[in-house]
């Protein structure tokens, strides 16, 4: 359960920041009161690490200007977090407590005074004598850097989520609690990373993050070309104002959308074959690179199951007053996780 106001969910991503900012309505119902899309230079972000700082900051103050809701829950995603389900035996939580650190060493690739970290009972089998146990961790040194730009762009930051469960937070808010019988994958496709969140009975059951994703597209388009990222990047959204797009555009993109789809499809091949479930029923993508209807007919074609774009927007009743519509039907996909965080509350209880 939660209460109090929602804080502001701000994505900040290897290309670009978005802001979104929802706000309570008359019984219970959700308005969205902003929505705001800053791009970022190339290598402002590296393997999650950011490398130019100054421009995040300076991306954040123009938009946050004269804005004055300034509490805020950021995002972290890529090899600094880590999300396991992990088996134990049945325990009452203060034996939990007790023994998690002993669990967290042998799943946690770090040193356990490098992370910060917390978990959460799934479900418990009294006949098993057995329960599931997430274990989520993030490394300190990335939180302290997206916490850093957000202080220096006079931010109040109260809530690092990750990637993974944004999505599950955004999904639960257009459809409510995943059903049981179903087992759903969850894929934000962005700029430099993909990540994967399989919702099976209801939880998160499963989590990979795949180093490959919009760029790779964009790097093939001006390898090819010799042409400038800029270029290239427009290029691979259809052309962008740019002119007729090159002849051989189409044939890269899906080339690289094949080698990606096959990437997801690995893991989901994997998932299946270690979890007991006998099928995916639901697949929803986000993720700028969502927009590439290539890449979601090479899903499809190999999960052979629906697929569909994830569009958040059914959350919140947009204000046209204050929102540019024509952005965010432009940027909706990109938007799932700056909606994931923004449902969010400065005060929150766990049950």
């Amino acid at each position: 359960m939660s209460e109090g106001k929602h804080l502001v969910g701000v994505d900040i991503g290897s290309s670009s920041i978005k802001v979104c900012e929802l706000k309570e309505g008359r019984k219970g119902a959700r308005n969205l009161v902003r929505f705001a899309y800053h791009p970022l230079p190339a290598q402002t972000i590296v393997d999650g690490h950011i490398i130019n700082s100054g421009a995040v900051v300076e991306g954040l103050e123009k938009l946050f200007h004269k804005q004055r809701s300034r509490d805020v829950a950021l995002r972290m995603s890529g090899h600094s977090a880590i999300i396991k389900k992990i088996t134990m035996p049945l325990m009452n939580p203060a034996e939990l407590r007790e023994q998690i650190q002993w669990e967290a060493e042998q799943h946690i690739p770090f040193a356990l005074s490098e992370v910060e970290m917390d978990w959460q009972i799934l479900n418990q089998r009294p006949e098993q004598r057995q329960m599931d146990v997430l274990l989520v961790a993030g490394k300190k040194e990335e939180a302290n850097e997206l916490k850093n730009v957000a202080l220096e762009a006079k931010l109040k930051p109260q809530i690092i989520d990750l990637d993974a469960f944004t999505l599950q937070n955004a999904l639960e808010a257009v459809a409510g609690p995943p059903p049981t019988a179903q087992t759903i994958a969850l894929i934000h496709i962005g700029a430099s990373l993909t990540t994967l969140n399989i919702l099976s009975q209801g939880t998160t059951s499963f989590t990979r993050d795949i180093a490959n994703a919009g760029n790779h597209i964009t790097e093939e388009i001006q390898r090819a070309l010799g042409i400038s990222v800029e270029e290239a990047e427009a290029y691979k959204c259809g052309g962008d104002g740019r002119g007729l797009v090159p002849r051989e555009v189409p044939e890269i993109v899906g080339q690289q959308v094949e080698q990606l789809a096959g990437e997801i499809q690995r893991s989901l091949d994997f998932y299946l074959a270690t979890s007991g479930d006998a099928e995916v029923h639901r697949v929803l993508v986000s993720g700028g690179t969502a927009n590439i209807r290539a890449l979601l007919e090479a899903i499809e074609r190999r999960a052979k199951v629906s697929v569909e774009r994830f569009d958040p927007t059914p959350i919140a009743t947009p204000d046209p007053k204050t929102v540019d519509m024509a952005l965010l039907g432009l940027r909706a996909s990109q938007a799932v996780v700056s909606y994931g965080l923004a449902l969010r509350k400065d005060r929150e209880k766990t049950a």
